[in-house]
């Protein structure tokens, strides 16, 4: 057989709302992220990651070297957005898959929520692991429709959780909730008996416990064999529990559920403006009308103990999407890490197509949702252009304290400089018009990219072609109290660079007494 035949044979096979799902997320992911996609505007973050090996196995990503090995170790947008959008399209089908999309619109609408959720922007942000990260959310979509195509999925599901978690544990909420979603779909289907329901069910609870044991003892083995403990950035030693122990249970779960409410009221992501907030709530009321009318047709009150199940599931819901602060409740929560929040507005659209029995009912939830997917896509784009503009006033400000620097008296290639790195606010007031939008953007809010030594060390290497001797900030420490330092002006005042015994001083913001 012929490659052109195969190839036709293979694509005939694949559901039409798979192709739908795979190229409206693709396009679109296309459409919103070009910009980011065709620039090298890195945040402080990315500084660090121009090449980066991605072996971050004490943060518990044992994987994640390997997934981001596809596209090289280098920082190269266009590559590493392709491979992600490509990821995050199979994982589009995948989740229409689960929730038995079929309409057209609505698979569409799936695939244009998940390219245009601004916790993707904020992923985007960090282009040099999107990648990775893209095929850890497949591998978690992946997890639950093994689980709910075949009786004896949950193995490969639980292989699939386990290696989503090993390259990065962000998406254990995204495959929590779809789970949720897929026991709601089961307890509701007509013609099962109690035993069928529970047999189905405790296949969800099984992949999860299995896939969780299998990443923590993977990474227990690995961490053996490098010599190596977790870190512990953002927590994640709590990982055996003792984040849980040391925070309280009560005082863990109360603070998940207090961020859930906070963020989606408050949070400046799931609406910025009035008309995401109107199609917010027409998705919200639309989902509850086709939700009450589904329970009424299949008499759900007449099972008392099924109707409870399912309330209590409801009840579980913002504790699922919030579970990571269960491990860790300090940590610092990122808007990269709260990507599952966009299976709310999915779950939403599956259900006013499967339920929707009225035409006003679906044109209104077509509306909505598109609504909902150009705010996010305008947020997006507002994000990017903020982004490019941090860029811009970095480079701008870098190039005016390298001239300083090599022009101030005692200067030669090499010298140890001591600084803190902060740009003062005094002298470079804040410009960023964008904080209506961006505030909980972490990545691409603020006016510049530098926040500490190290940063300018890495901008002005990278892109200005010059390299400092940064002292580390062990040594700094004692130099930033000294009075020396303290009586110098924030740069650009004439007193800002200064060699003291053999060390350049540069003084970028103003120490308060």
């Amino acid at each position: 057989m012929a490659p052109a035949q195969a190839f036709g044979i293979w694509y005939g096979k694949i559901r039409r709302e798979w192709k739908t799902a795979f190229f409206t997320c693709f396009v679109l992911g296309l459409l919103i992220h070009m910009p980011v996609l065709l620039s090298d505007i890195p945040n402080h973050d990315g500084l660090d990651s121009m090449y980066f090996d991605q072996n971050m196995i004490t943060s518990g990503r044992w994987f994640l070297s390997v997934a981001c090995g596809f596209s090289s170790y280098f920082t190269l947008p266009w590559l590493i957005g392709i491979l992600g959008l490509g990821f995050l399209s199979c994982g589009a089908a995948a989740v229409c898959e689960i929730l038995e999309v079929r309409k057209t619109w609505a698979v569409m609408l799936v695939g244009g929520l998940l390219a245009s959720f601004p916790a993707l922007a904020s992923t985007f942000a960090y282009v040099y692991t999107l990648d990775g990260y893209m095929l850890a959310l497949l591998l978690a979509v992946l997890s639950v429709l093994f689980t709910k195509k075949s009786r004896w999925g949950f193995v490969p599901g639980a292989f699939c959780l386990a290696f989503s978690m090993g390259t990065y544990q962000g998406y254990l909420s995204f495959a929590m909730i779809l789970s949720v979603y897929a026991v709601w779909m089961l307890l509701a289907e007509e013609g099962r008996t109690p035993g069928e329901r529970l047999r189905g069910a405790m296949r969800y609870l099984i992949m999860g416990a299995l896939g969780a044991g299998l990443y923590f003892g993977i990474l227990q083995v690995l961490l053996r064999i490098q010599g190596k403990e977790l870190d512990h950035y953002q927590g994640i030693d709590g990982l055996g529990g003792g984040g849980l122990l040391s925070g309280g249970l009560l005082s863990g779960i109360g603070g998940m559920y207090r961020d859930f409410f906070a963020f989606s009221l408050k949070g400046n992501v799931l609406f910025t403006n009035v008309f995401s907030l109107a199609a917010c709530c027409v998705l919200a009321a639309l989902a509850g009308l086709c939700a009450f009318f589904a329970i009424g047709k299949r008499k759900c009150w007449k099972n008392p103990p099924l109707f409870a199940i399912m309330g209590l599931m409801l009840v579980l819901l913002p504790g699922i999407t919030n579970v990571i602060l269960l491990i860790s409740p300090e940590v610092n929560y990122h808007l990269l890490m709260r990507y599952q929040w966009v299976l709310y507005a999915v779950g939403a659209v599956a259900l006013i197509s499967r339920a929707g029995k009225s035409a006003w009912v679906e044109w209104l939830g077509l509306a909505a949702a598109g609504v909902l997917i150009f705010c996010y896509s305008v947020a997006d784009n507002i994000a990017y252009s903020n982004l490019q503009k941090r860029y811009e006033k970095t480079y701008a400000y870098c190039v005016r304290l390298l001239d300083r620097i090599e022009q101030t008296e005692g200067y030669y290639p090499g010298i140890p400089i001591a600084m803190i790195g902060v740009v003062s606010q005094e002298q470079f007031p804040l410009t960023d018009i964008t904080g209506a939008v961006t505030s909980n953007m972490i990545g691409m809010n603020g006016d510049s990219l530098l926040y500490t030594g190290k940063n300018y060390q890495l901008f002005i290497r990278h892109y200005l072609g010059a390299t400092l001797n940064i002292l580390p900030a062990e040594v700094m420490a004692d130099i930033y109290e000294s009075e020396a330092y303290m009586a110098m002006d924030s740069f650009p005042g004439p007193n800002s660079v200064r060699v003291v015994d053999g060390v350049m001083y540069i003084k970028t913001e103003n120490i308060q007494r």
